[in-house]
């Protein structure tokens, strides 16, 4: 059955030409019914074609796709994938980051590439004019839809897809690997008999001869490394010297890089025949197109890596080379399992273990390690594949099991059941107590309870939910009305919770630092805003190597730190050292990871303190987010607010005085220019600053004494002669006046002030604010005007009067 024939108008949309036995049978259930569908198969057996085929079908209906990748390294393969549909005139756009996402192109879009993750945060925000296109699906393709049963991961894609087919009801294509209860999974997508599939075995387009391995595990991870490496190449050796290709996935960037290397001199000594370089014409080849000198050498002699890590290019060619044989021993993470079809004769898993900077060291995940074996066996070149696993004699159990039954899936709801049912509130979904039931009747969880009712103590279901909203009420999320209707609506905390997809134990952190603020007890500082966000619930299993203690005390040396555990000093120093732009080499394995979450959780604590403790103190946050972002001193911070001025800039611009970006406008072109700017770019520069807000303080007649005993009331005008923004005005009085900070220092005023007014607008020209002059025992009163921005990394503009009192 030839492509062609089927789709005529998407005949160039496939990759190949004719529909394999698995597609075949799948197809009348894609393309003639709106049936949702779900069909579990073999890896390598053909399952994205499934997904493109019921892409193509909405698309020819005026539709729009939505498909869900497991992962988001995927997703830019999966957009670089379809530029098949792009040369037809569909346009495919990934969903990324809150800052980089493009509404209008969301919109216009006939296919969407989204994680789970993303997919959650969207869905929760769909009322916004930000994310208004997830109500507009079409049909959803759910890839590797047995990452329902993935830790943490899995309740994620669970609560998402039950919630977007509420919101706007999509046609649904769950694909998974192989899995004995599919038809659950059917049962809680609703999919009927006729439009689920069960593939198994017999559709491999190769045998697969899987098994497990054992070495003897020793006193030394490190040591332990080599025996699995040594065990890994036993298994390869065989296969090696008849040309067979092998693919060995390990724990982590670096041990891609560093087996490969040692595997080239075992090579060696063990005299197998492999490499090309004899080939000139591949050597000149690897020569011009690798950067990576590690990597250039190795694949002469037939051997890689291949990681998130290396450039894209480098990438493409490793896969490249792979396929056309060039490289016959390959190592590698296991995202490549998860996306790219490179199928070997024999596959190894080296590692059963892995490092997450955020939870430490966990076994890896069964759907990993299945996932992993299924790329032995080259359809086409091998009649069998070999796949093995490499674990402690004390697991090799264990392995055995999951090789010989598969994984049933599970339901992870109940593990986060509080926060998922939070944002369900939060939005406005759930009322009462009744509809959580209705909720939870349309999730997995609800489907998996009912086979195994024992297992998830599903007669006591009811009971379960009151203990958990009381837990919310009690926590502060959620509130429930009088007993006449037992309404529940979510407080301002948890809607900021849901808002910023966070963990509740890290959300009343945060709202317990807003009431510090609020119960002045004092001003906080930028160490207040990194030990909050280090001692996030987010963080919590982050740990501290050995390795790595020297550089974390130095850092935090002089510092008190002594409630914190090592992993939280761990982040603490990381986002430190961040902030002054230079983190340890200790410690960058970890820090990009630990840095990327900690500004979001910055951002959301911004959000936190905007909404609950005022302007002022989400302005810290905000400065503090910009300078782990740039890692620039607190001084020039505010340059990071000016568009083309990232951190060499400001770092250049700071070193010659010019601070604030109303330096910059008082320097003019020329003065940048003198600073060391071009004049291409001295002009941006200049007239990004101009957009900025900037703040003159008007004191009217203000008094310069005032009589012991009598008061008077007058009016400060706050002038914004710059861009409108939205702006915190505070005005203190000090009857310390020695400890006044100075009008440029930017901080938040002392401690021992006395809050006379505060505000918050939207400042577009003039705002007027009244001050109360109060004749006191003291000789003399100083009162600073504050004004800060909360969405703005600006230092707070300050200005001082002194009265004297007679």
């Amino acid at each position: 059955m030839e492509v062609a024939e089927v789709l005529p108008e998407f005949a160039d949309a496939f990759a190949f030409e004719e529909f394999n036995r698995m597609q075949r049978e799948a197809l009348p259930a894609l393309l003639e019914s709106d049936d949702n569908v779900v069909a579990s198969a073999p890896t390598a057996s053909g399952k994205t074609a499934l997904a493109e085929l019921a892409i193509c079908k909405a698309l020819a209906d005026g539709g729009t796709a939505l498909f869900i990748a497991p992962l988001r390294a995927l997703t830019n393969e999966k957009e670089d994938d379809w530029d098949r549909f792009e040369s037809l005139d569909y346009s495919v756009y990934v969903v990324t980051g809150e800052r980089d996402l493009n509404p209008r192109r969301a919109r216009r879009a006939d296919i969407l590439v989204m994680t789970p993750e993303k997919l959650d945060s969207a869905t929760r925000k769909h009322d916004s004019r930000r994310y208004d296109f997830v109500t507009d699906i079409d049909v959803c393709v759910i890839d590797e839809v047995h990452l329902l049963d993935a830790d943490r991961r899995g309740s994620v894609l669970e609560v998402t897809i039950s919630r977007l087919r509420r919101l706007c009801d999509p046609r649904v294509i769950a694909l998974s690997a192989t899995m004995p209860n599919v038809t659950d999974v059917a049962a809680w997508l609703d999919a009927p008999d006729e439009t689920t599939f069960e593939f198994g075995e017999e559709y491999r387009p190769v045998d697969l001869n899987a098994g497990v391995k054992t070495y003897t595990h020793g006193e030394n991870s490190f040591a332990d490394k080599y025996r699995r490496l040594y065990r890994a190449l036993d298994l390869a050796e065989p296969h090696l010297r008849e040309d067979g290709q092998t693919l060995v996935f390990v724990s982590s960037r670096q041990d891609t890089v560093q087996a490969a290397k040692k595997a080239r001199d075992e090579i060696a000594e063990r005299d197998i025949p492999m490499g090309v370089r004899g080939d000139i014409e591949f050597h000149d080849e690897s020569k011009e197109a690798l950067d990576n000198d590690t990597l250039r050498n190795s694949v002469l002699d037939g051997v890689a890596f291949h990681h998130a890590g290396l450039s894209k290019d480098e990438r493409d060619l490793v896969e490249q080379w792979f396929k056309e044989g060039h490289i016959e021993l390959l190592f590698s993470t296991s995202t490549l399992a998860w996306g790219v079809n490179l199928p070997a004769r024999c596959v190894v898993i080296r590692d059963t273990k892995v490092h997450d900077p955020l939870e430490g060291e966990v076994d890896m995940s069964p759907l990993d390690v299945l996932q992993m074996l299924g790329r032995a066996g080259r359809p086409g070149y091998d009649d069998i594949g070999y796949g093995w696993v490499v674990c402690d004699g004390a697991e090799a159990d264990k392995y055995r099991r999951l090789l010989r039954d598969g994984k049933e899936i599970e339901s992870r709801l109940a593990e986060s059941l509080e926060t998922h049912l939070n944002a369900e509130i939060a939005m406005g979904t759930i009322t009462d107590l009744e509809e959580v039931m209705n909720w939870l009747e349309t999730t997995f969880y609800y489907v998996r309870g009912q086979s195994k009712p024992e297992a998830y103590d599903f007669p006591n279901l009811r009971q379960r939910v009151r203990d958990c909203l009381e837990d919310l009420v009690d926590r502060g999320f959620v509130e429930i009305g009088d007993s006449a209707n037992l309404s529940i609506e979510a407080t301002p905390r948890g809607v900021l919770a849901s808002k910023y997809y966070l963990r509740l134990e890290t959300a009343a952190r945060f709202a317990a630092l807003c009431d510090r603020v609020n119960d002045g007890a004092g001003k906080i500082a930028p160490d207040d805003v990194l030990e909050a966000v280090a001692t996030a619930e987010e963080f919590d299993s982050v740990s501290a190597r050995q390795s790595e203690r020297d550089a974390i005390n130095a850092i935090l040396v002089g510092r008190e730190t002594g409630d914190l555990e090592a992993g939280q000093r761990k982040v603490l120093a990381i986002l430190r050292s961040a902030a002054n732009g230079s983190t340890p080499s200790e410690l960058a394995s970890d820090a990009w990871v630990i840095r990327r979450n900690a500004t979001r959780l910055i951002s959301a604590l911004g959000a936190f303190l905007d909404r609950l403790a005022g302007p002022h103190a989400a302005n810290l946050a905000r400065r503090v987010e910009a300078r782990i972002e740039n890692g620039v001193a607190e001084d020039a911070v505010g340059l990071t607010a000016i568009d083309r001025v990232g951190p060499g800039r400001a770092s250049k611009l700071a070193a010659e005085e010019l601070t604030t970006p109303g330096d910059i406008v008082s320097a003019g072109i020329d003065g940048l220019v003198a600073a060391g700017l071009s004049e291409g770019v001295a002009e941006p520069v200049y007239e990004g600053a101009q957009s900025l807000p900037s703040v003159e303080v008007d004191w009217g007649e203000f008094p310069e004494t005032i009589a012991t005993g009598e008061n008077e009331v007058c009016e400060v005008t706050i002038r914004n002669v710059g861009e409108p923004a939205r702006a915190g005005i505070r005005v203190t009085v000090n009857d310390q006046p020695s400890n006044a900070p100075s009008s440029r220092s930017g901080a938040d005023g002392p401690d021992d002030s006395v809050e006379m007014t505060s505000t918050s607008t939207y400042l577009r020209g003039e705002e007027t604010v009244p001050v109360g002059v109060f004749g006191a025992d003291a000789a003399e009163l100083e009162y600073t005007v504050s004004v800060a921005f909360p969405e703005e990394p600006l230092l707070p503009i300050q200005d001082q009067r002194r009265v004297d009192v007679e």
